[in-house]
């Protein structure tokens, strides 16, 4: 591992953010004690060899607490709140080394897919942005693509950080439900909420994820778990690895772009030497329409007192969804985990047959923003193939395949069952040492790569 300059990196990382960032809207606000910060970094590493994270810059989505420092939640609501104390992963992240230097922009309440927040700026995507960068965690996914940042941290609770993983060409991870704490970060929907990182790596990815992985004192979700060494899956290798690619729902309504590049990926992992099968899920095209009303209907329940006072203060898009959930009846709700139960037991059936699920993470490209006036629709076509995972809380890896004849990202999903996150980890980060696509520069960045500095990680 070489030495580098963390003051020097984070330097040039928020001079990519202040000159990307007025079209991009990725940052809602920056660190002004970044500098401080990786000089703290810098002195201790003169000291101590440097931890994986150390040096490396890290947005946060603005719904996870920074002790001082604004978190808005991407709402009107919040604009002026400053908590008290830092959430337990912003404190991991900090004590691991990284240089927390911005609060990155979401769909309000990070409750939609498009990031386009009327409080807080119109997100857009480094690879045009006249296009959506994706959402709930749209700013997470487009500093990390713009390389405003190493690493950033999301949320998911149906697709959140997969989706815009996905859209701007960058890895993500939603954990297993449970295995990062959620203290200090404003709830969707508590019972499927997870904490995540993006990055450009999934080395990045694992790093992240393991500083912040395990029980956290107090925290309602998180379990006492251990977490499997990715570095250590990674070591085993891919050979043999059994991947089920669930076709009859894949294949069927999808751009033909985004078809062609999954296949491509498939056949790559194919000679890697993994074992692709073809398999059947029972149920899949519903899992979307069960979660989607359950999840609706707890956000409504958070903003209850909000909903019944101050309406007028949410965006449009935003009310539109919570009046969606005010309306989900108690049998619509008992109905919808019902199907979660038969969904669950789906799963253990098809995880006997293989070690990993393999889908694409949107079936389109990132629409463009004149493409969102009916945000609903945008967000269901865009969740498609996300929704399934996140009821059954299984890890779920989005990694980059490629680019569509637009020039616009695709990736691949990468499911394995609950607790195994370092073996979606470990099959990622192979597929990415034997492609480059993780390596393109987005157009409207390439002017300011003399700015950024390569990670000096390796696995």
């Amino acid at each position: 591992m070489t030495s580098f300059d963390p003051v020097a990196r984070t330097r040039l990382h928020l001079a990519m953010a202040e000159a990307l960032n007025p079209a991009l809207k990725a940052l809602i606000s920056s660190n002004p004690d970044a500098l401080a910060q990786a000089q703290a970094v810098a002195e201790r590493a003169a000291h101590a060899p440097l931890t994986p994270l150390s040096g490396l810059t890290v947005s946060l989505k603005d719904n996870i607490d920074t002790a001082g420092w604004t978190t808005t939640m991407g709402s009107a609501f919040f604009r002026d709140h400053v908590p008290v104390a830092d959430a337990p992963v912003t404190t991991r992240l900090r004590a691991a080394g990284a240089v927390i230097i911005g609060k990155a922009n979401l769909h309000e309440f990070a409750f939609g897919g498009t990031t386009q927040n009327p409080h807080h700026g119109l997100g857009g995507n480094p690879w045009n942005a006249d296009a959506i960068p994706g959402g709930s965690s749209g700013g997470s996914g487009s500093s990390v693509a713009a390389r405003m940042c190493d690493i950033s941290l999301g949320t998911d609770t149906g697709g959140s950080i997969r989706i815009p993983a996905a859209l701007n060409g960058v890895a993500g991870l939603r954990p297993t439900h449970g295995c990062v704490p959620n203290t200090g970060c404003f709830p969707v929907s508590a019972a499927y909420d997870t904490i995540g990182p993006l990055a450009r790596t999934v080395a990045e990815v694992a790093w992240a994820h393991e500083a912040i992985a395990g029980l956290a004192p107090g925290d309602d979700c998180c379990e006492d778990r251990s977490v499997e060494s990715w570095a250590h899956a990674y070591t085993r290798g891919v050979r043999g690895l059994r991947v089920g690619v669930p076709a009859h729902w894949c294949f069927g309504d999808i751009e033909p772009d985004v078809e062609r590049l999954v296949r491509a990926a498939i056949a790559d992992l194919r000679a890697m030497g993994v074992e692709v099968v073809e398999i059947e899920l029972p149920g899949v095209e519903q899992a979307q329409a069960h979660l989607m009303p359950m999840v609706h209907a707890d956000a409504a329940q958070v903003h209850a007192r909000r909903l019944a006072e101050q309406p007028e203060v949410f965006g449009a898009d935003v009310l539109d969804r919570m009046r969606h959930g005010q309306a989900v009846t108690g049998p619509q709700y008992a109905a919808s985990m019902r199907f979660k139960e038969r969904w669950l037991r789906v799963l253990d059936d098809v995880f006997r047959q293989v070690d990993v699920v393999l889908t694409p993470t949107c079936p389109v490209t990132a629409p463009l923003r004149t493409d969102t006036a009916r945000m609903l629709e945008t967000t269901r076509k865009i969740s498609r193939f996300t929704y399934a995972w996140a009821m059954a809380g299984t890890p779920a890896l989005s990694v980059p395949c490629g680019h569509a004849a637009n020039g616009l990202p695709v990736g691949i999903q990468l499911i394995a069952p609950r607790w195994h996150d370092a073996r979606v980890l470990a099959l990622g980060a192979h597929y990415q040492s034997a492609t480059a696509h993780h390596l393109s520069v987005p157009p409207m960045a390439v002017s300011y790569t003399h700015l950024t500095l390569p990670t000096n990680r390796e696995v």
